[in-house]
């Protein structure tokens, strides 16, 4: 997906974007990080077969990143 792909599939609501900026901010994440959370909880809201990303998918893509992280680094 490009940026502009993102913006348009990938739209938020104030508590997930909430959630996902404290979760941004406890784990150090970069800006990069923030479209993969974003493509990943688009993903799973799919799964969901939820129309919209709800706190709870962003809240499973961030558990994912965070195990990349401690598992990959």
């Amino acid at each position: 997906m490009t940026p502009r792909q993102i913006r348009r599939y990938c739209k938020i609501d104030s508590d997930s974007e909430t959630l996902l900026e404290s979760a941004m901010v406890r784990q150090g994440l970069s800006a990069r990080a923030y479209d993969r959370i974003l493509k990943v909880s688009r993903t799973i809201a799919d799964l969901d077969s939820s129309d919209n990303i709800k706190p709870v998918h962003v809240a499973e893509a961030v558990g994912y990143r965070s195990l990349d992280r401690t598992y990959w680094a």
